[in-house]
Formats: structure tokens, sequence, C-alpha cells
């Protein structure tokens, strides 16, 4: 495996010594260990993967080409081997330190949700790959259009923005709109729409949509928004006041099916522009 690393491209020898001191059939099902060494992605149950040998050394090569300045503090989402990797590979992109005030900059990739002023936070990135995967999980339906309700500072619709070919974005506080629309134009992501609005009533002239995924806790589970939902598609929100959970809603033919997932914690979602 270590060979065939090199003939990829992968230079870092510290990667390659690593990789090699992890034995990675432990950690597929016995059923697959004859696989273990190959260079593919396994399943690990839970609709999961073991991610592909060159995808992991590959992202740890970049993550430690900082030109000899030490890297002392990591964080990995998706410890159990799992997630969806085009979540994380998108999440590896958007560079999260740009969304935070400079003085948090060296909290910025900690797994923790930090403030952004107005009362509002940037979203903890276990939660944002966590939301971003189950909207995602559609057995193969491509989704192409997907709405964000609670713009904030942009960190989410960044790593939407290399998901899905169309973004659109609702923010109600005007400085976080304006704060926004400038980072996403510096990091040329041009396939996002952003509108300054409340998001309640969300954006039916666009509709309908593949994808709704909130960043606020609803009181309830938004009628109005799920009725933007295309057939097929899928919402992903957090709901409830003192007691918050995630859940997920799909809308087929018949209707509307609804998932409670887990406990979460938001800021709550709040009417008219501010």
């Amino acid at each position: 495996m270590i060979e065939r690393l090199r003939a990829q491209g992968i230079r870092d020898e510290a990667v390659l010594a690593a990789m090699f001191e992890v034995p990675r059939h432990l950690f597929v099902d016995e059923a697959l260990a004859s696989r273990a060494y190959d260079d593919v992605s396994l399943p690990i149950n839970y609709e999961q993967t073991i991610s592909q040998p060159y995808i992991v050394a590959r992202m740890i090569e970049v993550l430690r080409a900082t030109n000899g300045r030490p890297i002392k503090r990591v964080l990995e989402i998706g410890t159990g081997c799992g997630y969806d990797e085009a979540v994380l590979a998108a999440m590896f992109e958007v560079p999260r330190h740009l969304f935070v005030d400079e003085a948090l900059a060296s909290r910025a990739y900690d797994d923790v949700s930090l403030p952004i002023n107005y009362e509002q936070t940037i979203s903890q990135p276990y939660i944002v790959a966590r939301m971003i995967e189950v909207l995602r999980a559609t057995n193969g339906r491509p989704i192409k259009r997907v709405l964000e309700i609670g713009t904030g500072c942009g960190y989410q619709a960044a790593v939407l923005a290399h998901l899905f070919p169309e973004v659109y974005s609702m923010e109600r506080i005007q400085p976080l709109y304006e704060r926004s629309r400038r980072q996403l134009r510096d990091l040329k992501l041009h396939n996002v729409t952003l509108r300054y609005a409340d998001g309640s009533a969300g954006m039916p002239e666009a509709a309908p949509f593949d994808g709704i995924i909130m960043a606020a806790a609803a009181p309830t589970m938004m009628a109005a928004l799920r009725e933007q939902l295309a057939v097929g598609g899928r919402m992903v929100l957090p709901v409830g006041r003192l007691e918050q959970w995630l859940y997920l809603v799909e809308r087929d033919e018949q209707g509307f099916r609804e998932s409670k997932l887990e406990p979460v914690k938001f800021v709550p979602l709040l009417m008219g522009k501010a």
C-alpha cells in the first residue's frame, strides 16, 4: 500500500510512515479484511465507509504543508470510520478561521460554536457536517438546489457551495448579511445567492428546493418551509425552545415524513429583519 501511495504522488514520508504503522485490517469487518489494503473505501455499516487510503494520505499531507509551522491541535469531523467523504472534503476546503473574529481565530478549528456578534454563533463543525450529511443521504437522488435559513457569517453556506450547484441563503441581520456576502465573494463562491430577509417564510419565488437546512431552532416544524420542498426533497432543522431536537423532514408523493434524530442546541429562529 505504501509503494502505491508513493506512486500516486504522496511525498510526505511522515504521512507514509504513519499509514504504515496503522493496521487498517483491524478497522474493517472481518469479511472485508482481505481488501483492507486495497486503495478503496469500504463499508463499515450504518451507511458509512472507511476512507480510501489515498484520500486519507492526501488530506493529511495537505494539512501538514505549513512551511515548517508546527501543528499541535487537529480536529477531525467523523471520528468513527464514517461520515460522508464529500462533506469532509468540502469542510476541508473552507478556511473556518476567516469566518470568526480575529480574537477567536486560534479556536476556529475547535469543535465548538463561537460567537459572531448580534447574539448569533458560527455552528460547531460537527453539527455542520452532521446536518449536511443527513441532507445528502438521498440514496443517489441528486440534490441541485438547496435553501439555507440563517446565513450568519457565511461558513455553512460556503461548505454547501462546494457540494451543491445552487445554494440560496437567507439572513435577517443586515450586518451579518453584508459580512457573509463579502466573505463568499472573496472566496469566489459564485453559486451562492444571498438574500437579506426574514427566512421563516422561505424563498417561494425560487422554490422548489431539493434540500432545506436551518441554522436556527424553529419553534415548530415550519409548514411554510416544508411546502417549498420538491417531491423527493429533504429538510434538516432543529426544533424546540428549551429542549431542541434535530429533525429530518422528507417529502414524497404521499406527503411528508418526519424523523426525530438527536438532541441539539441552537440559537432560536427569530422573525423579521434586523
